[in-house]
């Protein structure tokens, strides 16, 4: 068998996260959709894929990086040409390089980048939808980013993330690191002028982790909960949500660090 690793961007409004479930009728993920391909290039379907992160339904990627198995021997920039030829626009292989048996692209990470983008628009450009979450600032209810950016701080760190993650009895432990968490506002765009950017830095997350952090953002810039409540999550298992999460549309994979 010979071993590739690449780095994968793809655009998820289209697809059902990155792993492929395999249940019937549906739309389809990024792994199934790069297996077929894998496949038709070595004529074979034995093609296995593992990837660094397992992005959700609607979730996009700039970084994700892959580890593929496969039985032809071919170049890697010759794989990465014939890979793209056969992907469809919202998929591309950036980087090929060959790989080892040893290599595991999650666990052998050291931290991973992502960024939720959203805008506050009173009213939401469509050409932003699927990349850009929309939260309208009214005048009546408006974001208060200085206080959300002095929320990120509390973040950082290791905590136990039990009230920002979805329920998982297969995780023995909900305590993470997070590096760094910032919101900062990007370069202005010809489409909005209010998109942020929420960047965060972490060791590992758990199932929607940045998503229940960014909802829990928004309520704390719309006055909905305090400073305080999210203090006090982060160190307790609380089993009621601070707030809903965010929309998966706004959360972008951006590096992942070895």
């Amino acid at each position: 068998m010979y071993y590739h690793r690449l780095v994968v961007a793809y655009k998820g409004t289209h697809y059902y996260g990155w792993q492929d479930i395999g249940e019937g009728e549906q739309k389809p993920t990024i792994q199934a959709v790069i297996n077929q391909v894998l496949q038709k290039i070595c004529k074979s379907k034995d093609c296995t894929i593992a990837t660094a992160s397992r992005t959700d339904a609607g979730v996009h990627a700039q970084g994700q990086v892959v580890k593929v198995t496969i039985p032809l021997d071919i170049d890697s920039e010759k794989l990465l040409l014939g890979m793209n030829s056969l992907l469809p626009d919202d998929i591309r292989i950036l980087h090929c390089d060959p790989s080892t048996t040893e290599f595991n692209p999650n666990k052998d990470s050291k931290n991973k980048e992502y960024h939720y983008y959203f805008c506050t628009d009173t009213i939401h450009n469509p050409i932003l939808g699927d990349t850009v979450a929309h939260i309208p600032s009214h005048s009546t209810n408006s974001l208060d980013i200085a206080l959300m950016q002095e929320a990120c701080k509390r973040f950082v760190g290791e905590h136990d993330f039990y009230s920002f993650a979805k329920r998982d009895t297969t995780k023995t432990s909900t305590l993470r690191t997070i590096v760094s968490c910032e919101i900062v506002k990007t370069q202005p765009l010809a489409f909005s002028n209010d998109v942020y950017c929420l960047k965060i830095v972490g060791e590992g997350f758990l199932r929607y982790m940045i998503r229940y952090i960014a909802g829990a953002l928004f309520a704390l810039g719309r006055d909905e909960i305090s400073m305080s409540i999210i203090s006090e999550a982060l160190n307790s298992h609380k089993e009621e949500k601070l707030s809903a999460r965010a929309k998966s549309r706004g959360l972008h994979l951006i590096e992942v660090n070895y």
